[in-house]
């Protein structure tokens, strides 16, 4: 919640800026909440149209009774926004955050029968405009002094006690604590679709922000910056997500909207479980690569080759499930898809190739220990490779032995290449 101070002449001067454009698309309709007239002569309404309250110059009465000793420009508005992530105030709520703000800054004191005049206006959601007459009902001139001060103060606790905030707000009670309380720095997407941010009060802040890629903005509500409108809408998430790390780093506290959030946007869940499946992979990889005896490396293998669920079927399953996509999305890439279906064939083929082989390689560790004297001469890794291929159906079924070299040759140009092998 933010307060905005402003000064004018007389409450009519306000009223091009309550009631917006002449032009009817953009005329607003501004209407009363709730207000206290002091000692005006006559009744008026307390809710309603404010036309009568701010044209007939009641609230500019107590400084028009005092003549010159008035100020230069005696009314005072108070224009309170909500935090926009939150749901909106309904017109007594609003009346009474009017209230608070008129107390905490002395404009109308609680219990004060001698008070300033005021009325709390609302022309748009999340927003109320309190206007005031800094003259006193008893002759005497309120001292504006630290009221920006005070107003932003109370509006950090209203957001405390409405639950706006995740942190406690201390208690502004000595002069020791008369410190102005640092808002966050928002950074999101207004209804407009400009992405702004605002709060930065400093500097660094600014610095930090223009750094990343906005522009800096001066107007009624302060200092905002905002992205140019040129921006991709690709690269808007990217520069928000920049400028809110780089000022946590620098111990700001920053409110990025969620949208603006890559770590929070579709799709980045899915590229790091994408990752994940990757490295999982490559962690089955140093596990074969390590594996200290066919035990070990049985289980390995398991995870990798079993025909229900293991990795190898799960990009099988990728595979033709890309196959279908893309004639699903486009009858005419036929080519492309077939390319998928091809590459999910050679895949079943390498299952089928590999079917029974976690069974051969557990019975190799029945050959782990030398037969005989030949077999005791050979290095150990050697004797249990070979008695592995030796056991292994795919040389059976070829006929070939591992004694016999020229059956162990691969074949040749001209020779038939096995069914349903793949090279």
């Amino acid at each position: 919640m933010i307060a905005h101070l402003q000064r004018a002449t007389t409450t009519a001067a306000l009223i091009p800026a309550l009631y917006g454009h002449d032009h009817p698309r953009y005329r607003l309709r501004p209407r009363l909440i709730g207000a206290d007239y002091r000692g005006a002569d006559k009744q008026l309404p307390l809710f309603g149209d404010p036309q009568e309250v701010l044209g007939g110059g009641v609230l500019d009465a107590p400084a028009l009774r005092i003549g010159s000793r008035a100020p230069e420009r005696p009314v005072w508005m108070c224009s309170v926004r909500s935090d926009p992530r939150h749901p909106d105030l309904t017109d007594a709520q609003w009346a009474d955050v009017a209230r608070r703000l008129l107390s905490a800054t002395g404009i109308a004191p609680a219990g004060d029968p001698v008070g300033c005049r005021w009325a709390a206006i609302r022309n748009l959601d999340r927003c109320v405009h309190i206007v005031a007459t800094v003259v006193r009902e008893d002759g005497s001139v309120h001292s504006t002094y630290r009221d920006a001060f005070h107003a932003q103060a109370e509006c950090h606790r209203i957001a405390a006690d409405l639950g706006h905030l995740t942190r406690s707000v201390p208690s502004v009670t000595t002069a020791k604590d008369y410190r102005m309380p640092i808002p966050p720095i928002s950074i999101t997407i207004e209804p407009s679709g400009s992405v702004v941010a605002r709060g930065s009060s400093d500097d660094l802040s600014a610095a930090l922000i223009k750094h990343a890629g906005f522009l800096e903005k001066a107007d009624w509500y302060g200092r905002r910056h905002r992205l140019p409108t040129t921006t991709a809408t690709a690269d808007r998430a990217a520069i928000a997500t920049h400028a809110a790390e780089m000022l946590r780093a620098a111990r700001y506290d920053v409110d990025l909207d969620p949208r603006l959030d890559t770590e929070l946007l579709p799709g980045r869940a899915e590229r790091q479980r994408l990752t994940t499946a990757g490295e999982q992979v490559l962690q089955l990889t140093d596990r074969i690569r390590g594996a200290a005896d066919f035990g070990e490396l049985s289980g390995v293998l398991d995870e990798l080759l079993d025909p229900h669920g293991g990795v190898l079927d799960r990009v099988h399953e990728a595979m033709e499930a890309a196959s279908e996509q893309i004639t699903d999305l486009d009858p005419d890439q036929f080519a492309l898809s077939d390319r998928f279906g091809f590459a999910a064939d050679f895949i079943s083929a390498a299952q089928g190739e590999l079917a029974g082989a976690l069974d051969d390689v557990q019975r190799a560790r029945s050959h782990q220990a030398p037969a005989d004297t030949a077999s005791a001469a050979v290095p150990y890794s050697v004797a249990a490779t070979e008695a592995a291929r030796s056991a292994s159906p795919a040389v059976t079924a070829r006929g070939r032995s591992v004694a016999d070299p020229a059956a162990a040759a691969p074949p040749s140009a001209a020779s038939p290449r096995p069914a349903g092998r793949i090279r």
